[in-house]
């Protein structure tokens, strides 16, 4: 395995992590899709974790709401930039290729949940929340999200690390 990634060129590097990236977005989705109906949920972990099915045709945290066609573009938009400039983006070193790689597999992963004709939403299905003991009690709770945004936000928190990490220090001016 090893022997293949150091023979790949760099932009299959980022292709291969981006493909197992929406490879296994799209099979956990296709499980929830296959064993849980749409709006339901299943605890795991009472008061703290749970399984749902909820369909999210806005972006992150629900923002932008019922813009699920107007999202699908700006998705294809972030696609080709990235693509553009990944060289601005430690492509050519493996960390960089890792993050570029989750970063359009997940993008890829919630484009086709937004084109399948049957949904037009993003299948959102690890659910943590705390539920405090005692009745009338509100639950505090963290977006619903999936694998996709996993790797989004893992590849946004790598680029950021290593552009922060790797930036050039500033030169200093000869003395006169």
């Amino acid at each position: 395995m090893i022997g293949i990634w150091q023979r790949a060129s760099p932009e299959k590097r980022i292709v291969g992590i981006g493909v197992l990236a929406f490879f296994l977005d799209q099979l956990t989705k296709f499980v929830v899709v296959a064993t849980l109906p749409l709006n339901e949920r299943h605890n795991v972990f009472d008061g703290f974790f749970s399984f749902v099915h909820w369909g999210n045709t806005g972006s992150a945290m629900s923002m932008f709401h019922d813009n699920n066609a107007a999202l699908a573009v700006v998705a294809v938009a972030a696609l080709a930039a990235l693509w553009w400039g990944r060289r601005h983006f430690e492509s050519d070193r493996a960390p960089g290729q890792i993050a570029l790689g989750l970063l359009f597999g997940g993008i890829a992963g919630n484009l086709a949940d937004r084109l399948i004709p049957q949904r037009h939403h993003v299948v959102d299905f690890l659910y943590f929340y705390l539920q405090p003991r005692g009745s009338g009690s509100a639950e505090a709770y963290f977006p619903a999200f999936n694998v996709a945004d996993i790797a989004i936000c893992t590849g946004v928190g790598l680029l950021l690390l290593f552009t922060w990490n790797t930036a050039p220090a500033p030169s200093e001016k000869p003395s006169e």
